[in-house]
């Protein structure tokens, strides 16, 4: 996937609250699954979809390493387990 446009602009406003989202945690079960429909207005299934097309996203990185590189970090030990 060539990036090299997408580097020249900011991440949209989906992008960002995705990532605003992962930052904040989630209080128990179900609650992050809620906070998907009702915040953003996406199905679980596409919001995991875009989460991880966002990892790879340097403008994510830019945007927020901390958060990107914490869910790297668990994306690469879950494909371990695997």
């Amino acid at each position: 996937m060539d990036h090299d446009q997408d580097d020249q602009e900011e991440l949209g406003r989906r992008e960002r609250d995705i990532l605003a989202l992962e930052r904040r945690g989630s209080p128990g079960p179900g609650a992050k699954e809620r906070a998907i429909r009702e915040e953003l207005g996406l199905s679980p299934v596409r919001y995991y979809q875009l989460l991880n097309a966002l990892l790879d996203d340097r403008r994510a990185l830019a945007h927020d390493p901390v958060t990107v590189n914490r869910l790297r970090r668990v994306r690469e030990e879950r494909r371990g387990e695997r």
